[in-house]
């Protein structure tokens, strides 16, 4: 069987410069050290999130994440290891990961953007939404097995109360 070409566009437009009208929009505290990396600092509910956006036009691709204020100890890895399982099994977009350089729990997700013009402004507002949306809901979660000593299972449980009926 032989491979078959398709013309796509050969230039697509940095999705970072959409990013950065968006992080403007907000007065979110930004810094663009080059034409395809981009950090953006915004306050959650649990803590402070650090958004990191590379964008690598080889590849038209844009990897993204969201990295929380905290840090994993050495003596906690292995319980937080067991935690990444629990959790990204039930994400279905992204997923969990740790920073093997600051030990630092952190939400990803990389957007292949071949074949189209770009991404569009929903498509990022949707990415970072979704993003701390998911990091808002599982903090505690890592906050039990961090500093609680819980157990990955313990902490998912605890962390997630599902609300039933109506008050």
């Amino acid at each position: 069987m032989s491979a078959v070409a398709v013309d796509t566009p050969k230039t697509i437009h940095n999705p970072l410069d959409i990013v950065e009208e968006i992080v403007t929009a907000n007065e979110w505290p930004f810094d663009r050290s080059s034409e395809d990396e981009l950090i953006v600092e915004i306050g959650g509910r649990w803590c402070d999130y650090r958004l990191y956006f590379v964008w690598q036009q080889d590849v038209s691709a844009m990897q993204f994440s969201c990295q929380f204020d905290m840090k994993v100890q050495a003596n906690r890895r292995d319980a937080v290891s067991g935690l990444l399982a629990e959790v990204n099994s039930r994400l279905w977009l992204g997923h969990f990961d740790v920073c093997s350089e600051e030990h630092t729990p952190m939400f990803r997700q990389t957007t292949l953007l071949r074949g189209s013009r770009g991404a569009t402004v929903e498509q990022l507002e949707d990415l970072v939404e979704i993003a701390l949306s998911e990091c808002e809901r599982f903090y505690p979660a890592f906050q039990f097995v961090i500093w609680g000593g819980k157990s990955p299972s313990e902490a998912v449980s605890a962390a997630i109360l599902d609300t039933m009926g109506e008050a």
